[in-house]
């Protein structure tokens, strides 16, 4: 799952940007609400966590032009300030929750989770290609000779060949999608993800293969 975290508090945002990857959450970090709107246009996020007191435009600027652009992304409104009038403020402007600072992250987590899961009811819990079954739910891919845990990268990157596996998919997309706008990983740091994709799928008998077509990207195949 994608998250856009929009806080200039840099302390506070790299604190809960930190705690949120290792729950498995891929996140973009930006500290105005100019670069939300870049970010949410340029990219499709599950959820949004948007601060209101910000440089360049505040949140609420921002969320509105967010929804009069047509994107309808689930917002989590953040704000130093719990005076009834700025949640409703917030609220009426399209947000779908609100957390006052300071905050648990296990809170912010659970409001996630919250505003996520019609969403994700919407989307398939589990995916299937060839003998492959990708449990979304559980971070988990099997084959009817067994099963392997996937770690957060892994599951991202089966997930997006999954959900189009004819479809081939660029580096350049996938660094995008999964590592980030900002990171300072490099390009092969999906090939060694790939690598250890294709043991585990070797491992369990898939008759599934990720294919790499040059100059166009990853895509998958069944082995007939």
């Amino acid at each position: 799952m994608r998250l856009l975290l929009a806080e200039d508090e840099k302390s506070l945002a790299r604190a809960v940007s930190t705690i949120l990857q290792k729950n498995n959450y891929s996140v973009d970090v930006v500290d105005n609400g100019l670069d939300v709107l870049d970010y949410a246009e340029a990219a499709e996020y599950d959820c949004i966590i948007l601060d209101i007191m910000m440089p360049l435009m505040d949140g609420i600027t921002a969320l509105k032009e967010l929804r009069k652009r047509g994107n309808n992304v689930p917002v989590i409104m953040l704000t130093a300030k719990s005076e009834l009038d700025d949640k409703i403020t917030g609220l009426d402007s399209g947000a779908n929750d609100y957390l006052t600072k300071p905050f648990e992250v296990k809170e912010l987590m659970a409001r996630i989770r919250a505003v996520t899961r019609v969403q994700w009811q919407q989307k398939d819990s589990k995916l299937t290609f060839g003998n492959l079954t990708l449990d979304c739910a559980a971070y988990e891919v099997s084959t009817p000779s067994g099963k392997e845990q996937l770690t957060n990268k892994e599951f991202q990157l089966l997930e997006m060949l999954m959900r189009d596996p004819k479809v081939k998919i660029s580096t350049d997309t996938l660094m995008e999608r999964i590592w980030g706008f900002e990171s300072e990983s490099e390009t092969n740091v999906i090939w060694v993800h790939i690598s250890y994709l294709r043991k585990k799928l070797k491992k369990m008998d898939a008759n599934v293969e990720i294919k790499a077509a040059r100059n166009f990207g990853y895509y998958l195949e069944v082995n007939e």
